[in-house]
């Protein structure tokens, strides 16, 4: 028969063996709101502890490809992970869509150039506006393609100063070192007392966030456990919290 004793230093052990740290590579629009996601996942799993990695999401994939130890990868477009999908990293079965947003205009508040419109971005007065570098970050595909929709890319290309993330071209309005700039709804929502925004901006593509599982991540079934979790009411709740809507 155990004694007691014993028995509670199973128990401890049997909660540290079931432990994990989860390695979470996600688009920087995400930063705010999977912060708290993930406080709320830990909460919920004892001894579980999620680290986050916020960049663009093209690079992020660069990373997993090249051996990063990552559990999950959220992206903030379809094209960034299906480069992971065709680089054959994500866990078979385990790709989901778990949020969208909308494309957004904005111009620093108290800004020296009005800019009301969309079609303000071609006016002369315009002379430095920020997107994402399409040829990395999402939210410049999302932004180059409207523009190109709406006729405005020719004009706008020479003045754009192109960012690493959407948070750097936030930065750049924010700080009132651009005329305007295209980010997420949910980041313009972040310095509101900064920024104005301006217009939403139609894209041809939804703006929707897929979720997947690393196949070679060295904690899979703790990372299924993260992703489920984004996905259940309560990680809804804090997407919705920030501004994000269902996929």
């Amino acid at each position: 028969m155990l004694k007691a004793g014993m028995v509670l230093v199973l128990a401890v052990w049997g909660v540290s063996a079931a432990a994990a740290d989860i390695t979470v590579s996600a688009a920087a629009s995400l930063t705010n709101a999977f912060k708290e996601i993930g406080v709320a996942f830990e909460k919920e799993h004892a001894g579980d502890k999620v680290q986050f990695n916020f960049a663009a999401s093209d690079p992020l994939v660069q990373q997993i490809a090249k051996g990063a130890p990552v559990d999950v990868f959220a992206s903030a477009d379809q094209d960034a992970m299906d480069k992971a999908d065709t680089l054959k990293l994500l866990a078979p079965g385990t790709r989901k869509n778990f949020a969208s947003n909308s494309l957004v205009l904005i111009a620093p508040q108290g800004g020296k150039v009005p800019v009301k419109s969309l079609a303000d971005v071609a006016q002369a007065g315009v002379s430095r506006v920020t997107i994402g570098n399409p040829a990395s970050v999402p939210v410049g595909r999302y932004t180059k393609a409207a523009l190109e929709n709406a006729k405005l890319w020719a004009v706008v290309e020479p003045k754009l100063i192109l960012g690493t993330s959407v948070r750097q071209c936030l930065d750049y309005v924010a700080r009132g070192e651009v005329d305007a700039g295209f980010v997420y709804a949910t980041d313009a929502a972040i310095v509101k007392d900064k920024v104005t925004v301006v217009a939403t901006v139609p894209t041809e593509t939804p703006v929707t966030y897929p979720i997947a599982v690393i196949a070679a991540g060295p904690q899979a079934v703790a990372g299924r456990k993260f992703a489920d979790y984004v996905q259940s009411p309560a990680g809804q709740a804090i997407l919705a919290k920030y501004g994000f809507g269902r996929p």
